[in-house]
């Protein structure tokens, strides 16, 4: 999100000290756009930042490294704040953004509970009388690609806590531990996160945004495609390309290829998504995408095709367009 912003709007990267979502010390980037700060929270609280599955633990990964963040935006003068929801290594609902702006998430001791998903079913009070004052006056957006619940078969929990290392016992434990957070926000902050669509985003952090920063999640392919101009370059296309690294039935929820194919069935243009890997019978013509293609040869492993990514990349979308030879292609 960060490299499509500067490459297209401009910007100034700036790094700051920080932590990982262990609350390790890392440093982390973000863009500065005038008075608006662009802040994707996989740079400091997202897996990539970890070393492996082996560190992957979403019972005590926070978001905190990210809260600090944006409070370095507020710092150099940031009248709003966009935060990009995904690639995520927590399922702490946002918490560790509140806690770096100076919410209290107390427990019955009035103590701050510990970061992560794991401690939510601690929270009695949330208290926020120490908030930053200067959230009064910064708007603050939280886009997303993907609509899914807090709660439920398709949350933050049950659908993405296993890529994050939850075991079943653990998925449980954080969907029991996400409901009473829930709860707790709605008695305390008046704020139904429940049903708020986009709210699982993100470990539960798109809920987090809409309870402390009043923030309910939008589309991040429509926020980034409004500003880039994507849906002009559409509608000049004679056949388009998009993709992502895996291809699936999630991808048709809201994510950039189906921004995609929605605006190409707007124009009556051909989409054709590129993936490291594509889901089998995988059928997403009712979300505008014509054809799905996997880049890497059947039983590659996944260091190959990492290394190899840009050089399939290219021989796929060759082939592609050897197919469509009669494509009245303009430039």
């Amino acid at each position: 999100m960060l490299d499509v912003c500067f490459h297209c709007i401009g910007g100034d990267y700036i790094e700051e000290d920080t932590f990982d979502a262990l609350s390790r010390p890392v440093r982390a980037p973000w863009l500065k756009v005038g008075g608006m700060a662009v802040i994707e929270l996989a740079q400091a609280s997202g897996l990539a930042r970890l070393k492996g599955p082996e560190e992957y633990n979403p019972l005590i990964a926070s978001t905190f490294g990210t809260g600090r963040l944006m409070a370095k935006a507020l710092d150099r003068g940031c009248r709003q704040i966009v935060v990009g929801l995904g690639g995520s290594a927590t399922i702490d609902a946002g918490g560790g953004l509140a806690a770096a702006l100076g919410f209290g998430l107390l427990d019955k001791n009035g103590k701050q509970i510990p970061p992560g998903g794991g401690n939510l079913g601690l929270l009695e009070t949330i208290e926020v009388s120490h908030a930053d004052p200067r959230l009064r006056n910064v708007r603050i957006d939280c886009v997303t690609d993907v609509r899914n619940p807090l709660l439920g078969p398709q949350g933050a929990a049950r659908l993405f806590g296993p890529q994050k290392g939850a075991t079943p016992s653990q998925v449980e434990l954080l969907e029991k531990n996400l409901a009473h957070w829930a709860e707790v926000v709605k008695k305390n902050l008046g704020v139904d996160v429940a049903e708020i669509a986009g709210a699982g985003a993100a470990g539960g952090a798109g809920a987090g945004c809409a309870a402390f920063f009043g923030a309910a999640p939008s589309g991040g392919a429509e926020w980034v495609g409004s500003r880039i101009g994507l849906e002009r370059a559409v509608a000049e296309a004679d056949i388009i390309f998009t993709g992502e690294g895996r291809i699936d039935s999630q991808t048709g929820f809201g994510k950039i290829p189906a921004y995609v194919g929605r605006l190409a069935q707007k124009y009556g243009r051909h989409v054709i998504a590129l993936g490291g890997a594509v889901e089998e019978d995988c059928d997403l013509i009712s979300a505008g995408i014509t054809e799905c293609r996997s880049i890497n040869p059947p039983g590659i492993s996944l260091p190959e095709a990492l290394r190899n990514a840009e050089k399939n990349l290219a021989l796929t979308a060759g082939q592609v367009m050897m197919n469509h030879k009669r494509v009245n292609c303009r430039n």
